[in-house]
């Protein structure tokens, strides 16, 4: 996918001004002239000016570049399909995670996304199954990040 640099640069600039804004309510250290707010307001300062150029050079190169250019894979409609399953599962899961659980939401996604990719009913469900187990177990129990129980929350082991 190519972008103008000019998007970027918006991108950048906005990010920038908006640290700016920001450091500019942290507090003042008395006797001090430097302060929690002086290194985060130099790199919001650099973005911001490497936002200007960028945006001056994507306008200047506005006739030789598109605005967006799509990607080739963007003309598949297995991929579209593909990449709107991955998206909406990403939102399915944020929105229902809590609730359903991570691993009957994980697992969804996955026989989604394998369903998708050709892989038969029976292998997509067993194999999601076994994936989204060991991503819990890895993550639940070897690096103690809090997973959703959600429904199986009476079950939690």
């Amino acid at each position: 996918m190519k972008v103008n640099d000019a998007v970027f640069g918006l991108v950048l600039t906005t990010l920038g001004v908006t640290v700016l804004t920001v450091v500019q309510s942290y507090p003042k250290i008395p006797g001090q002239q430097v302060g929690p707010a002086l290194f985060p307001g130099l790199i919001a300062l650099g973005l911001s000016i490497c936002g200007v150029i960028l945006m001056i050079r994507g306008w200047l190169n506005r006739s030789k570049i598109a605005w967006f250019e799509a990607p080739e894979w963007f003309h598949s409609p297995r991929h579209r399909s593909g990449f709107g399953i991955l998206m909406g599962g990403i939102i399915f899961y944020i929105a229902a995670s809590n609730t359903i659980g991570f691993l009957p939401t994980a697992w969804l996604l996955l026989v989604a996304l394998m369903l998708n990719l050709k892989v038969n009913l029976v292998r997509s469900t067993v194999l999601a199954l076994l994936i989204a187990l060991a991503v819990h177990f890895a993550f639940y129990k070897l690096l103690r990040v809090p997973l959703p129980w959600g429904w199986m929350a009476p079950i939690a082991w």
